[in-house]
C-alpha cells in the first residue's frame, strides 16, 4: 500500500520527500541542521526509543503485540510488524486447484488485499475484518511475517496447531507454520488452520 508524502523545499534549494504518516517536523530539523539554521529550529528531537514496547509486549494503540521491526522492501516503508491479541478461528485457504497472485513471502497486506479481490478466501477474509484500538488494517501475515511472530512472540501463539500465511505456493498449496517448533511447510488450502492477523505501523 503507497502511503502519501509532503514534499518540502528548504531555502537552500534542498528537496526532501517525507512520509505524511511520520512526523515531519522531526525530518526537516535534520535537513535544516545540515544548513546552518539558527539553533532554535534544530530543539526538535524524535520520539524516544522509550516509547517503543519490548517485543511481544502490547503497543498501547496500535491493536497488538509488538512483533518486531520490518526494514524498507519492495516499496514498502520501514515499519513495525503489529500482532493481534487473539485468533480469529480456523478457516480454509480457500479456492482449491486454482492459481492466486498471492505470492509474495513479505508483503502479507498486498497478499490478503489480492486474496479479497478474488473471492472465497476465508482465512484472508477473517484477517481483514479484524479490527483493535481503531484499526481496520489488519491482514493474513505473509510467509516472512508469520516467521517473524515466531522468532518474537511464539509465546502469543497455540503450539500445537497450524497457522495459514497469505502466500500462495502452488495452485493446490499455501505456505502455513506450526507454531509448536517453528516448523513452515505448504498444506492443502482445503484445510482449516488456524488465522491470527497482523498489521503494520509505518514509522
Amino acid at each position: 500500500m503507497k502511503r502519501e508524502t509532503i514534499k518540502i523545499t528548504t531555502p537552500e534549494g534542498i528537496k526532501l520527500q517525507v512520509p505524511a504518516h511520520v512526523v515531519a517536523s522531526t525530518f526537516i530539523a535534520a535537513a535544516l541542521a545540515q544548513i546552518g539554521v539558527p539553533q532554535q529550529a534544530q530543539s526538535l528531537e524524535p520520539a524516544s526509543t522509550a516509547e517503543i514496547p519490548a517485543l511481544g509486549e502490547y503497543w498501547p494503540g496500535q491493536g497488538g503485540h509488538n512483533a518486531g521491526f520490518v526494514p524498507a522492501r519492495d516499496g514498502v516503508p520501514a515499519h513495525y510488524l503489529i500482532v493481534s491479541a487473539k485468533d480469529v478461528g480456523n478457516h480454509k485457504w480457500g479456492r482449491y486447484g486454482e492459481e492466486s497472485t498471492a505470492t509474495s513471502k513479505t508483503d502479507g497486506f498486498a497478499n490478503t488485499q489480492a486474496l479479497m479481490k478474488e473471492g472465497e478466501h476465508p482465512a484472508a477474509l477473517a484477517a481483514s475484518k479484524y479490527e483493535a484500538d481503531g484499526h481496520s488494517d489488519f491482514h493474513l501475515p505473509a510467509a516472512a511475517e508469520l516467521y517473524q511472530c515466531w522468532l518474537y512472540t511464539q509465546n502469543l501463539f497455540a503450539t500445537n496447531c497450524w497457522y495459514w500465511s497469505s502466500t500462495q505456493r502452488s495452485a493446490d498449496t499455501a505456505f502455513s507454520m506450526y507454531f509448536g517448533d517453528g516448523g513452515q511447510g505448504t498444506s492443502g488450502k482445503s484445510y482449516e488452520f488456524r488465522v491470527r492477523p497482523v498489521r503494520r505501523h509505518f514509522i
